[in-house]
């Protein structure tokens, strides 16, 4: 605890972040819903939503009218009376939990109707385009302005999201009506109050109302200034618990990279840290949040003998009775609730309101395109577009995220048949060129023209949780091929003792090695059957007697198929599968160029 943690910016600091633009930035985000495929649903729902809270605003005018009526028959003692308002009040009572239970009912299915759209619209953005690819670069590079961690914003913020609108706007809904139903009844109740001042006779109409608008503007005006650092703090506690989650979730992944290094102190170390950085801003949350009840609780004690106080001289002097007291009270208690709105939900509104920055600055990442750097301007236009029977290349440039040149070409062509390595120093952009031919590379400008039918096999394989089976066919469905197939493919990648496993459900990116996982990779090519494999670094998990194999397996299948081979490689021994190199130099500018060699 002893650990000084940095403290962040604050997300509201600037002009710009105002409460105006939080509401603009929540109708942007709860609009699209309302006019999507399910609108004519979720608008109906909207509105029954709206009928039972005025239905309930409706009964509480019902009671107030009952307390009137009731504790005067108990002043009277007037026993026909008061069993006629206790039958009264059972039917009110029924309908009053009808209400609610519907209002509870209905709230809570829009609400995750609005969350499984919005969830699903968000995935699919999301995935569309290598969107959660490039974010993913951007936040590598440095670029403070993508947001953090996706998953979160996709499983959790949403949720708050949909929660916080509809919990939010309803209760400004019925705080509203309350009031326009309320202050009628306490400016009527109240009469007039006539006192002296400075020599003068003074009559204040409804002054019970004027009582109510001046505690609760007051109170209004506290709770902002008590409370606005929640905004702030609720943010930071979202980012940084989304930090320290995802590390965990990083030590799991390489734990035994972690073992073998004996990494287990620098592990704890880091996530430690970590750590002290949520209790750290956790505290603050929770010291502002003390400062925010110490006068909310007070706030509202007050209000419940308030009214009592001002309304009680003319109770003693006889000008209202019982009854008349009772009502009174609680239309000012209604009056007063409808006006404390803000002071009430002022922690859910600063929840909210960093819910809505997390989702829109989310929403701007996935919506915007990643340039380089204003200084860099490509000299040729991005063309990308897969189709024809040979790979063409013509003027590509790679840039890195900081708008500096990795690498380039001029004109390539690879006819099928061909077999091509890529070599180059290390950094130097092999990898950075498979991934624009690939189109994937949000930096690289240029024509590329894939062809058809292509497979790319990276060096460190997806193997997605759940059967052997399904790890093997992936991306497709499990059932696309028959079991004699996989176990024939099983035994061509040597290994034939996972064929009784293929139904088993592991997590296989765990359970097998990192050779296994490649040989996993090469069994899909061969499955699939495609007519062009572009491999980085493949085989580099493998011994060279497997690599061997493998790769006269993959260079017969693409020769036959009448596609070709393009391999990303450092091993030399992997030269001697391929006619062709295409080796990267540097250049005195920077950067490298592709050049054509002869193998």
């Amino acid at each position: 605890m002893g650990t000084k943690v940095a403290e962040l910016p604050d997300p509201w600091a600037t002009p710009g972040n105002s409460w105006g633009r939080f509401l603009r930035d929540a109708w942007h985000l709860s609009r699209p819903y309302f006019h999507s495929e399910e609108k004519w649903r979720a608008r109906l729902m909207l509105t029954l939503i709206v009928a039972l809270n005025l239905g309930t605003v409706y009964m509480s005018v019902l009671f107030n009218q009952w307390y009137n009526v009731f504790y005067n028959a108990l002043q009277d003692k007037n026993v026909e009376v008061f069993w006629e308002q206790m039958f009264r009040f059972s039917w009110l009572a029924v309908i009053a939990i009808v209400l609610a239970v519907y209002k509870f009912y209905i709230t809570q299915l829009l609400s995750i109707r609005w969350r499984s759209w919005m969830t699903r619209n968000y995935m699919d953005r999301w995935l569309t385009n290598y969107r959660y690819y490039q974010l993913e670069l951007a936040r590598q590079s440095g670029n403070k302005t993508v947001s953090d961690n996706p998953d979160q914003r996709i499983q959790e913020d949403i949720y708050k999201f949909t929660n916080s609108a509809l919990g939010i706007s309803m209760g400004l809904l019925n705080s509203v009506v309350t009031l326009v139903s309320f202050i009628g009844i306490l400016w009527t109740l109240s009469g007039s109050l006539n006192f002296q001042l400075w020599g003068q006779e003074w009559n204040v109409p409804g002054y019970m109302v004027w009582v109510a608008i001046v505690y609760c503007a007051v109170g209004s005006v506290i709770a902002h200034y008590i409370g606005r650092a929640l905004i702030r703090l609720n943010f930071w506690a979202e980012w940084r618990e989304a930090d320290f989650r995802y590390n965990l979730v990083r030590v799991r992944e390489y734990s035994e990279a972690i073992a073998f290094d004996r990494g287990e102190k620098a592990a704890h170390d880091q996530l430690d840290n970590r750590f002290v950085a949520v209790l750290s801003n956790y505290i603050r949350l929770i010291k502002a949040q003390k400062r925010l009840v110490w006068f909310t609780s007070f706030f509202q004690q007050a209000a419940i003998i308030f009214p009592f106080l001002v309304a009680a001289p003319r109770y003693f002097a006889g000008s209202i009775k019982l009854g008349d007291l009772i009502q009174i009270s609680s239309a000012f208690g209604k009056v007063q609730d409808a006006l404390s709105w803000f002071v009430d939900a002022y922690p859910a509104l600063a929840g909210w309101r960093a819910t809505t920055e997390r989702l829109t600055s989310f929403d701007r990442g996935v919506a915007e395109n990643w340039k380089v750097s204003e200084e860099v301007q490509p000299t040729v236009a991005r063309a990308y577009a897969i189709g024809g029977n040979q790979l063409e290349l013509d003027q590509v440039q790679c840039y890195l995220p900081n708008g500096q040149l990795q690498v380039r070409t001029e004109q390539l062509r690879m006819q099928p048949g061909d077999t091509v390595l890529v070599q180059g120093a290390s950094g130097s952009g092999k990898s950075t060129l498979l991934r624009a031919l690939a189109g994937i590379w949000p930096l690289a400008y240029g024509r590329v023209q894939l062809p058809e039918n292509s497979m790319f096999l990276p060096q460190r394989p997806y193997l997605p949780h759940g059967s052997l089976r399904a790890a093997l066919a992936y991306p497709n469905d499990e059932n696309s091929y028959s079991t004699q197939r996989m176990e024939q493919v099983l035994e061509q990648v040597r290994m034939p003792h996972l064929a009784p496993m293929l139904d088993a459900r592991e997590n296989w990116g765990h359970k097998l090695s990192g050779g296994e996982q490649q040989r996993v990779a090469i069994a899909r090519a061969l499955l699939k059957q495609p007519q062009w494999i572009f491999a980085d670094e493949a085989t580099s998990a493998l011994d060279a007697d497997t690599e061997e194999v493998l790769y006269h397996a993959l260079g017969d299948m693409v020769r036959s198929n009448g596609g070709g081979l393009l391999s990303v490689a450092h091993r030399a021994s992997v030269a001697a599968f391929h006619a062709h190199t295409w080796q990267l130099q540097a250049l005195p500018e920077g950067g490298f160029v592709v050049v054509r060699e002869e193998a």
